[in-house]
């Protein structure tokens, strides 16, 4: 787990799970960071509205894959799909400080109290806390603050860790196999994996 600022800049991105598995089977092809933003930029593999946003989802996708190692790219495409939208859920994990402390916090708080529902209020004390601890939080408005919650609900619910809808949700405690599990701890991302277990 990379340790870095907080940072609100999920708001401005999506949880991209469809890009992330193309880019993860270009790597596996043979091509290069390098060879998949051209492909991004001037052949717009993304079907991005923009060559900006193109830009956008291509640094995005590839600084979550990066900070990856290459062992998480074959479990990745022999994996199930729920099993790949974990991973992908993880590369977010390991670039959002902010992100993996909500989750580290509350969600698997939640699963070891076993409590199966995660309301807003959850969100709103979640924040309020880090605006106690962190002066650059401090600053952010109400309306920075409600969009990464909504964008952390999507974030766990694309995922499948979150049921969908509106108001309070069902949380999903995530099936995790051993070659995952594995893998994480091999890593040194087993808080990453205490997240998802519900340990301490």
């Amino acid at each position: 787990m990379q340790s870095k600022e907080y940072s609100a800049g999920a708001v401005k991105l999506s949880f991209w799970f469809t890009e992330f598995r193309k880019v993860i089977s270009l790597l596996r092809s043979g091509k290069t960071m390098k060879d998949i933003k051209e492909l991004a930029l001037y052949d717009n593999i993304f079907s991005a509205s923009t060559p900006l946003r193109s830009k956008q989802v291509f640094d995005t996708v590839s600084k979550r894959i990066s900070a990856l190692s290459d062992a998480y790219y074959k479990v990745f495409e022999n994996g199930s799909l729920e099993m790949q939208k974990l991973i992908a859920l993880i590369a977010i994990m390991n670039t959002d400080t902010l992100f993996f402390c909500f989750l580290n916090e509350v969600y698997r708080e939640k699963l070891i109290i076993g409590d199966s529902i995660l309301t807003s209020a959850d969100l709103r004390v979640f924040f309020m806390n880090k605006q106690r601890e962190s002066e650059k939080v401090a600053l952010w408005t109400d309306a920075t603050l409600t969009r990464l919650q909504n964008c952390y609900k999507t974030y766990l619910a694309e995922a499948g860790l979150l049921g969908r809808g509106v108001g309070d949700r069902k949380i999903i405690k995530p099936l995790i196999d051993n070659g995952l599990a594995e893998l994480l701890a091999d890593s040194n991302m087993v808080s990453i994996l205490n997240v998802f277990t519900g340990m301490r």
